[in-house]
């Protein structure tokens, strides 16, 4: 699962995390009494056959199940199934060619059958369920990384929405299968699977497997049978129909393939086609191939999540999709394809046994990002990736949950940065601790032994004790089974009489916990370094080193892979043998925040960079301080980095350093780039038009907004509502209306309600506050804490522009 990018890093300042929210506002503590175990096994899954048509009028499904269970261990008699919502009709067991009617009792949740007779352990038998899955009648509850679980999505069903297609998808974790198809809903149950969909014959269809056959039906029908023949985990089973174009490519003769509205399809292999290339990259890191028949990735219309790993078929939000301009400023949805492979063998292959083990599923996906762009991208590209995961854990105020977590209020909360982010970095420091080789030989040793079956982090530390000799419950105690991370404040003194360098470390976070770091300290006069490995131990730990010449620089950490906090006070002389010499992505980031703090032109060494992240993340730095833009030499780098640099992302960010000056003499490069192809440079060069000459940037934002996207649109966007009319309403509240919900729609938000001040039309500003209001109303609770005063205060600045009876409106519109 990928959660959406959604709204935290626009508030993150606030240091809040949004499941504290949750849980603060509910006055239930009673589950930090509630340990979350493994589910006991009573019966196991051993195989499901699903046939199944669909009822488009009434968003319903028609269901028939043969379902094969086995006692676990003990004999039984009794089978409880999770059903959530359905309609039973029938309950019978197979015997033979017959069918025995079964006596069932159901409470709209779990369906309990008493079986014919006492099986014994490892006995199969298959039950007959006939039924009738009603997903829109289901009451469920969201979470962070889900905002809704009813299982079975029908999407536009009776295609009143003229602009949005029909299509049927099945969103299973964390329990969420069971609306659709009785089963045993938990995550350490495994069945292989067959199901037969039956579907208006001018959709396709996609489930896990292969497909086996397609039957054309004389009703207009045709019957798709898809077959799993290795057993997975119910949450994992997947349907998907609808109107789709296929892209096929293929990995070792096995098929890979993509499923895309048809518009997409000439650039489908642009934002899917590294597919191949990251399935072998994985399978050869792991040392095991990619264990499943096929790979297919589908889009489906509003999806509820970023992406899901369902075995062989992973759904994507429609935020996947991006057209050729798009695309020419990179994939954005690149790193979501990478983290829901990687999950094929760490979710799928080998599952977590419980949601409280979930870091065996996620923090594995969330590493796996930070390893393709080191292997595609180059190492910066890596620690790029690595460090801004670090930030959003650092930001996300969640330094009180345990990486496993046997207490939660709710297994949705499991979905969050620690499992995530927090998880992906231990395992990037765990990576760094053993060695690479090491390091991946465990992971090989974690998913042949446990293939097929389950996992958990004590399963994954012996595969790592097993492999290195070594005993790591430090390790695991630390990061696993304990919270927060280490706030380290680092000072040098040098004795040059002695020739003692002396490094005091102390560790500041609160409580009693001091964590055991091993540290790689660097020592530099001038390109000559010296490596050292030291641990730190206690809260003050002091480090000596010898030298004849007083050292450059003393790089700790050197190897930037320790989660923690930190407060480095190097001298300015020191940072500037750090950005010289110390060859690592944020060895020269901590360079130029400490040039940048200090108003220091040294800051301009990162416009040359190598890596185009540290060049645009320089632009931002000078951006903000209007005394470096002054300085004649910065701006002739700027104009040239606008003009020439290779990277369009960094070309766009230095048009809009240039924009902020002001200067007229900018206006030539703004009209000559404001029809690029690339939508970052073209939006960026509009809007430096529009701080020079507003009705020019309005006449070119009309008449390019029916054909943009991304960057342009949201540049288009502004520059109307900030020049636009009363007339301009229409085009402004449908384009508010059709946003995603996503971070973009919360800036758009703030904007849309600063137009709305400009109105003088009361039905249309009503309107527009009913649309705000909308929005505001689908934001998943978590999050809405974070967005509220926002929100609020922009239609605050709406009612005080307008007068009491706006004012009255927005206080009933909120209530």
């Amino acid at each position: 699962m990928k959660k959406c990018c959604f709204l935290i890093g626009l508030f993150a300042v606030q240091l809040l995390n949004a499941q504290d929210v949750v849980v603060k506002a509910s006055k239930d503590n009673s589950w930090k009494k509630i340990y979350r175990a493994e589910a006991s096994k009573i019966n196991d899954l051993v195989n499901t056959k699903l046939d199944v048509r669909f009822d488009y009028a009434n968003a319903w499904m028609y269901g028939k199940e043969w379902l094969t269970l086995k006692p676990h261990f003990y004999p039984t008699d009794s089978l409880s199934l999770d059903a959530q919502g359905m309609k039973i009709n029938e309950v019978a067991i197979i015997t033979g060619t017959k069918k025995l009617p079964l006596k069932y009792a159901y409470d709209n949740k779990i369906l309990k059958i008493t079986l014919n007779k006492t099986y014994k352990g490892g006995e199969n038998y298959t039950i007959y369920i006939d039924y009738i899955s009603k997903p829109n009648e289901v009451k469920v509850e969201g979470s962070l990384a889900i905002n809704d679980a009813k299982g079975l999505y029908f999407i536009n069903p009776k295609g009143e929405e003229k602009n949005k297609p029909t299509q049927i998808w099945t969103q299973g974790e964390t329990e969420s299968n069971s609306v659709w198809m009785p089963t045993i809903d938990k995550p350490n149950q495994k069945s292989t699977e067959e199901i037969s969909m039956t579907v208006p014959a001018k959709y396709v269809t996609l489930s896990n497997g292969l497909l086996i056959s397609q039957r054309k039906n004389t009703d207009g029908t045709r019957t798709d049978t898809w077959k799993m023949d290795l057993p997975h985990a119910p949450y994992l089973f997947f349907m998907g129909v609808g109107d789709y174009a296929v892209i096929k490519d293929s990995y070792k003769g096995k098929e890979v393939s993509y499923y895309v509205e048809k518009e997409y399809a000439p650039v489908a292999r642009k934002i899917f086609g590294n597919t191949p290339e990251m399935i072998k990259f994985y399978s050869e890191k792991l040392g095991i191939e990619f264990p499943w028949a096929k790979y297919s990735q589908i889009v489906g219309r509003d999806y509820v999540s970023g992406a899901m790993e369902n075995t062989t078929a992973t759904l994507h939000q429609e935020s996947a999709y991006q057209d050729a301009r798009q695309l020419l400023d990179g994939n954005s949805w690149e790193d979501v394809v990478s983290h829901e492979l990687f999950h094929q063998w760490f979710g799928d292959l080998v599952t977590t046994e419980s949601w409280s083990n979930i870091t065996v599923n996620e923090s594995f996906a969330d590493f796996s990002e930070t390893l393709w762009e080191e292997y595609k991208y180059g190492k910066d590209a890596g620690d790029e990736h690595n460090f801004s995961a670090m930030q959003d854990y650092l930001l996300s105020g969640s330094e009180n949950k345990d990486l496993v977590r046997f207490y939660y209020r709710d297994k949705e909360d499991m979905f969050d940065d620690v499992s995530y982010q927090k998880g992906g970095r231990v395992l990037n420091m765990l990576r760094s601790y053993v060695g690479e080789d090491a390091f991946f030989k465990s992971l090989n040793k974690y998913l042949t032994d446990n293939k097929f079956k389950t996992g958990e982090a004590q399963q994954l530390r012996l595969a790592f004790e097993s492999v290195t000799g070594q005993d790591l419950n430090w390790f695991w105690n630390q990061w696993y089974y304990s919270s927060g991370h280490p706030i380290l404040k680092i000072d040098y003194s040098y004795d040059d009489a002695a020739g003692q360098a002396m490094v005091i470390m102390q560790q500041l976070q609160k409580g009693d916990k001091i964590f055991k770091l091993p540290i790689a300290i660097d020592i530099y006069n001038g390109a000559d370094k010296k490596s050292y490995n030291v641990w730190m131990n206690n809260k003050t730990d002091t480090f000596s080193f010898s030298y004849t010449t007083r050292p450059d620089l003393i790089n700790v950490d050197a190897n930037k892979i320790i989660l923690c906090q930190k407060t480095d006070n190097k001298t300015a002389d020191n940072y500037l043998a750090q950005i010289k010499y110390a060859p690592l992505y944020l060895d020269r980031r901590e360079a130029l925040e400490y040039f940048a703090k200090n108003n220091m032109q040294e800051i301009t060494l990162g416009l040359k960079d190598k890596f185009a992240g540290l060049r645009s993340y320089t632009l931002d730095l000078i951006g903000e301080d209007s005394a470096l833009l002054s300085n004649e030499s910065t701006i002739e780098t700027i104009e040239m980095m606008a003009k020439t640099d290779s990277d369009r992302k960094t070309k766009a960010k230095a048009l809009e350093v240039l924009a902020t000056t002001g200067n007229a003499k900018y206006k030539p490069l703004f009209a000559q780039y404001i029809n690029d192809s690339s939508y970052s440079i073209a939006g960026a060069a509009l809007m430096g038009l529009n701080n020079l000459d507003g009705a020019n940037a309005l006449a070119l934002a009309k008449k390019m907004a029916p054909d943009a996207k991304g960057k342009l649109d949201d540049a288009i966007a502004a520059v109307i509502m900030q020049n636009g009319t009363e007339a301009d309403f229409d085009f402004l509240e449908d384009r508010y209306v059709n946003l995603p919900l996503s971070e973009t729609k919360v800036s758009a938000t703030l904007a849309f309600c600063d137009y709305l001040t400009k109105l003088s039309d009361t039905a249309k500003i009503k309107s527009g506050i009913d649309k705000v209001v909308a929005f505001r109303n689908e934001i998943p609770e978590a999050y809405r804490a974070f967005i509220d005063p926002a929100i609020k205060n922009a239609l605050q600045n709406v009612a005080a522009a307008k007068g009491p009876e706006i004012g009255n409106y927005i206080s009933n519109a909120l209530k």
